[in-house]
C-alpha cells in the first residue's frame, strides 16, 4: 500500500501522476489539453454528486439537500422529538426508520417497544417508511431499498455508507436529520476527496474485512483522510463483487473520513436488477482526468488475512504476523490497554495462549459489516461438516436482513452452520454496541463488526470485569471455528467456496414494511410510551460564562462510547434526563455528580435566585472574577460545566454523546482538536461551545473554574481567538482558546442555546 505525499491526477481511470512542478506539462503531453489542478477536481465523482445536491451556488461553502434519510431505533425519537419541538409537519424527504439496535425487548423491558410503536406511529403521521424488528439492519435496507446511483443519503448512524452502489451517503448526529425534515442545509466547506486505486485481486480466502482493516491501519493515526471523501477506482475495483465492495466501504467510518463513494459498472448494475431496481443504477467515473487531494495505492494481491486487536480498528496486523509475534503483540497490546483502561482492571490476553496458539472464546458474524450473503456463505463453506466443538468456544451468525436469511436458508447455507454447533439469529445491530453476544469475564471475542473500542461490544468495564474484541474477516472466523477456538487465517486451509449466487426476495418486507408512499395523515395520533420525554427546557448563550472543570481526560482518543456508552444504556435513549445519568459513567463515574453539582447555580439563575446560595464556593470564585470584571453577575452571568478531551468524538454520530452533557449543565468542550466532524457538529447543534486549545501543558486542571468574558460577544463578532482565565486564589490567569470555523447558522445555534431554541425562534 503507497499513500502519496502530495495530490495526485488520475488519467483516464488507469494512470496515476504525482502533483510535481513537471506534473501540469505530463498531463498535457498524455492527454494532448491543457488541463488546470481546479479544473480536474472538478472531474472526481464526488464533485459531480456534491455539485448536483448543492443549493447555496458556491462550491466552496456547501448547503446540501439529501435525497433521502434513515435512522434506526436508538435515534429515530430523539429526531423526530426534536423536529416536532421545532415545528415538523411532513417528512420532506423519503425517511426509513429501522428498528435493528433495541429489538430484544429484554432488554430495557417495554421501553424498546414503546418506542417502535412511537416510529410507527411517526412513520405513519408524517409519511415515512417503518421497518420492524429483526427485519433487516439499518444499512443492509438502505442498499437493497433505499440507496440509488448519484444520490445522496444522510442518515443517523456513523457507518451510513453506501458509495459501493454508486451512492454518496453520510452519517451525522440526529440535529442534522432534524435540519433536513425542516427543509434547511447540510452546511460544510467543500471536502477534499481522496482516491483508493485498486488493482490486483483477493487470493482466495481474503474478504472485505481484510483489505478494510488493512486500509484503516495506514490511515486512521496519520489523519490522512480525515473528514475528506474517499473515491474507489482503478482497475481492482471491477475484480471485486458487490458483497466485497460493500463490506470495505461500510468500514470506511473508521478512517475518520466524511464520506465514500466507487466508481460503478455492470458487477453494480447486476445488484439493482436482482433486488428490482434497475432504474436506480448509474454508470460512476471519474473524468478523462482527475485530480484527487491524495492517494491510496492498493494491490489487493497483496492483502493477507488481517486482524484489529483491542481496543480500536487501527490496532492492526495480519494474523500470520500476530501468530509469528504472539507473545510480544500481546505484551503490546496490554500496555495500549493501560492507557485504554486507566489501569482500572487487570487486563491480559497471554493467558489466552494455548501450546503456543491463539485461543478465543467466541465468534461473531454480524450486522452492517458481516452478515452479508457472500460473508455467511464463505463461512459455511469453511464450517461444512466441521464442528465447533463443545468448549468454550461458541459461534453466532447474524444475516442482515430476512431477505438474505431466507435465502440463505433456501442455498443450505444456515443448516451447513447450524450442524457444527454455530447459533443463526436474526438481523440486529447488538453485537456491534454491546447488547448481544457479550463475552465472559477476560473472554477474547473476534467478529465481523464494525468496531472494538474501549467500552463497547465486549470489552466494559463493570464490576472489576472485562472482556475484549478484535475484529476479523467472516472467513477467517469461520476458519477459526473449524479449528474449535485457535486462531488460524482462511488463507491456511484448503476450501471449495461454491459461491452461489443471490436471489432478493422482497416479499418479507411488502408484508411486513409500513411504507406511506410519502402519504402524511396528520389525523394520525403519536403513541407515547412513559419512557419518552420532551428535551428540557435549554438557556440561550449568556453574555459572560462561568464553567468548571469537571473531567479532564488525557488518553489519545476519546471514543462516542466513552463519552455516553452505549448497549444497555441505550434503553433511555428517549429520556434525555435519564440517559444523562450514565454520562461518562465508564470513563469517569464522578462527572454526573460533579456537573449536577454546579447546574444547580445555573438553574439558581434561571429561576430568579441567587446561585451563591446553592453553591457556596462560588463566593471565593466570584470574589476573584470581580476583581477584574465587576460587572459579571446578576441578568448576563451564565455558570455550567466543561471537559476537556485531547481528541474527543471518534466513533458513532449518536447525537447524545453531546446532549448528555447539555441536560446536564454542559456549556463547552476544550479539546486539543476533535475526532470528527460529526461530533464537533453534535456540539454545536447543543448550544455547546466546541473550543481548542493547543497542545502542551494546560493552564488547567480538573476542578478549577474558567471564565469566559463576553463569549457571546466573541461569537456574535466572529472571534475565532478567545482570552480566557483560570480562576486562581490570588486572581485571574489568562490564557487562550480558538473556536475553529463556524457557519452563520452554528453562530446563531449556538446563541440561541440550542437547535431547538433555534427553530422555536
Amino acid at each position: 500500500m503507497k499513500l502519496y505525499k502530495n495530490g495526485v491526477y488520475l488519467i483516464n481511470g488507469t494512470e496515476l501522476l504525482e502533483d510535481t512542478e513537471d506534473a501540469k506539462a505530463a498531463v498535457r503531453a498524455k492527454t494532448g489539453k491543457e488541463i488546470s489542478k481546479e479544473e480536474a477536481a472538478q472531474h472526481t465523482i464526488a464533485y459531480g454528486i456534491l455539485k448536483a445536491h448543492n443549493t447555496s451556488g458556491d462550491m466552496e461553502k456547501l448547503k446540501i439537500k439529501f435525497d433521502k434519510l434513515t435512522s434506526h431505533d436508538i435515534t429515530f425519537v430523539g429526531i423526530i422529538q426534536t423536529a416536532r419541538a421545532s415545528g415538523l409537519e411532513k417528512f420532506p424527504v423519503p425517511y426509513v426508520l429501522t428498528n435493528c439496535h433495541n429489538s430484544l425487548c429484554a432488554v430495557g423491558g417495554t421501553i424498546n417497544e414503546d418506542d417502535h410503536m412511537f416510529g410507527l406511529s411517526c412513520a405513519k403521521k408524517y409519511g415515512g417508511v417503518y421497518v420492524p424488528p429483526h427485519q433487516a439492519v439499518i444499512h443492509q435496507f438502505a442498499r437493497e431499498m433505499l440507496a440509488a446511483g448519484g444520490a445522496m443519503i444522510l442518515g443517523s448512524d456513523s457507518h451510513t455508507r453506501y458509495g459501493a452502489l454508486g451512492t454518496m451517503a453520510m452519517g451525522e448526529g440526529g440535529p442534522e436529520l432534524v435540519k433536513q425534515l425542516l427543509n434547511k442545509t447540510y452546511d460544510i466547506n467543500m471536502p477534499g476527496v481522496v482516491g483508493v486505486y485498486l488493482t490486483g485481486k483477493p487470493q482466495a480466502g481474503v474478504g472485505p474485512q481484510d483489505v478494510a482493516l488493512a486500509i484503516i491501519g495506514q490511515v486512521f493515526a496519520n489523519g490522512y483522510v480525515n473528514n475528506k471523501v474517499m473515491e474507489f477506482v482503478g482497475p481492482g475495483v471491477s475484480s471485486l463483487s458487490a458483497d466485497f465492495r460493500i463490506g470495505i466501504d461500510v468500514m470506511t467510518t473508521e478512517t475518520t473520513c466524511l464520506s465514500s463513494i466507487w466508481k460503478t459498472d455492470d458487477t453494480i448494475k447486476e445488484f439493482y436488477e436482482i433486488h428490482g431496481r434497475a432504474g436506480d443504477y448509474k454508470e460512476l467515473n471519474p473524468g478523462e482526468v482527475a485530480y484527487y487531494d491524495g492517494m491510496i495505492e492498493l494491490d489487493l494481491d497483496t492483502i493477507k488475512p488481517m486482524i484489529a486487536m483491542p481496543f480500536h480498528p487501527s490496532n492492526t496486523y495480519t494474523i500470520e504476523e500476530l501468530n509469528s509475534n504472539l507473545m510480544d503483540i500481546l505484551d503490546d497490546c496490554e500496555k495500549k490497554a493501560l492507557v485504554s483502561l486507566d489501569g482500572a482492571v487487570d487486563f491480559t490476553l497471554k493467558d489466552k495462549v494455548r501450546n503456543g496458539r491463539l485461543y478465543v472464546d467466541q465468534g461473531i458474524i454480524a450486522g452492517c459489516a458481516g452478515g452479508g450473503f457472500e460473508n455467511i456463505c464463505a463461512a459455511a463453506d469453511i464450517l461444512k461438516g466441521a464442528s465447533i466443538g463443545p468448549d468454550e468456544f461458541t459461534l453466532s451468525v447474524y444475516p442482515a436482513s430476512t431477505p438474505v436469511y431466507m435465502e440463505l436458508v433456501k442455498n443450505g447455507s444456515v443448516a451447513a452452520l447450524m450442524e457444527t454447533g454455530a447459533i443463526v439469529k436474526t438481523a440486529f445491530c447488538g453485537p456491534c454496541f454491546g447488547a448481544g453476544d457479550t463475552p465472559g469475564n477476560n473472554g477474547f471475542s473476534i467478529r465481523h463488526s464494525t468496531r472494538n473500542f474501549p467500552n463497547r461490544e465486549g470489552s466494559k468495564l463493570q464490576s472489576g470485569q472485562i472482556a475484549s474484541v478484535a475484529l476479523m474477516d467472516a472467513r477467517s472466523i469461520a476458519a477459526t471455528a473449524a479449528n474449535q477456538g485457535y486462531l488460524t487465517a482462511a488463507t491456511d486451509i484448503d476450501v471449495n467456496y461454491s459461491n452461489p449466487k443471490y436471489f432478493f426476495d422482497q416479499k418479507i418486507y411488502e408484508n411486513r414494511v409500513f411504507d406511506s408512499k410519502g402519504q402524511a395523515d396528520p389525523n394520525q395520533e403519536i403513541k407515547f410510551g412513559p419512557n419518552i420525554k420532551d428535551w428540557p427546557s435549554m438557556s440561550p448563550l449568556p453574555e459572560h460564562m462561568l464553567l468548571k472543570v469537571v473531567s479532564e481526560i488525557h488518553d489519545p482518543v476519546t471514543t462516542t462510547d466513552e463519552l455516553i456508552p452505549s448497549g444497555e444504556t441505550s434503553s433511555y435513549r428517549s429520556n434525555p434526563l435519564g440517559l444523562a445519568e450514565f454520562t461518562l459513567s465508564r470513563k469517569d463515574p464522578a462527572y454526573v455528580g460533579k456537573a449536577k453539582e454546579i447546574q444547580k447555580a445555573q438553574k439558581a439563575i434561571e429561576a430568579g435566585t441567587c446561585p451563591l446560595e446553592v453553591v457556596p464556593e462560588l463566593k471565593e470564585v466570584m470574589g476573584a472574577v470581580h476583581t477584574k470584571f465587576p460587572q459579571a453577575g446578576e441578568g448576563n452571568l451564565g455558570i455550567g460545566s466543561t471537559i476537556f478531551a485531547v481528541k474527543p468524538g471518534d466513533g458513532s454520530a449518536r447525537e447524545q454523546a453531546a446532549s448528555c452533557q447539555k441536560v446536564l449543565g454542559g456549556w463547552a468542550n476544550i479539546a486539543n482538536e476533535y475526532a470528527t466532524k460529526r461530533y464537533r457538529s453534535n456540539l454545536i447543534n447543543w448550544g455547546m461551545l466546541p473550543l481548542l486549545i493547543e497542545k502542551g501543558e494546560l493552564p488547567f486542571a480538573n476542578g478549577d473554574y474558567l471564565f469566559l468574558p463576553e463569549i457571546k460577544k466573541a461569537i456574535e463578532e466572529k472571534q475565532s481567538q478567545i482570552t480566557a482565565y483560570v480562576v486562581r486564589n490570588e486572581g485571574l490567569e489568562a490564557f487562550t482558546l480558538q473556536m475553529g470555523e463556524l457557519t452563520e447558522d452554528e453562530r446563531t445555534i449556538i446563541l440561541k442555546g440550542c437547535l431547538i431554541n433555534y427553530y422555536r425562534d
